[in-house]
């Protein structure tokens, strides 16, 4: 456990690149629209962001890199694909649970969210880029 809390806290960009790698193995290109498409555009990881925090992941043996499951025969032999390490996954719900102690905490002392902010469906975000 110790080892999980020493890499705690995680930044924006590193919880969101974790998150994504939940459901399995993605490229960085499938990294990034994931993550734009589940804040709404709210976080957008250009590459260079991406690759450099992947390296640290990676270097914190979080992420590692992969051959995908299933390579279809159109796509790009360049592509790397990551997943998560049980560790990568055991940080991730560390923060998570950190993350909600914080919330709760605020609102114990009376801080509410504003509105809600609609979030589109990751179906919604697809459909108009390709419009």
């Amino acid at each position: 456990m110790d080892d999980v809390l020493r890499l705690l806290p995680l930044t924006a960009q590193q919880f969101q690149i974790l998150l994504s790698l939940t459901d399995g193995h993605l490229h960085g290109y499938g990294i990034i629209r994931d993550v734009a498409a589940r804040t709404a555009g709210g976080l957008r990881l250009g590459t260079g962001t991406l690759y450099t925090a992947l390296a640290r992941l990676e270097t914190l043996a979080l992420v590692e890199e992969t051959e995908p499951r299933g390579r279809a025969k159109d796509d790009d032999e360049r592509r790397r694909y990551y997943r998560l390490t049980p560790l990568g996954r055991a940080v991730l719900k560390a923060e998570t649970d950190r993350l909600d102690a914080l919330v709760r905490q605020a609102r114990r002392k009376g801080i509410m969210p504003s509105r809600p902010v609609a979030r589109p469906a990751l179906s919604d975000v697809e459909g108009s880029r390709s419009r």
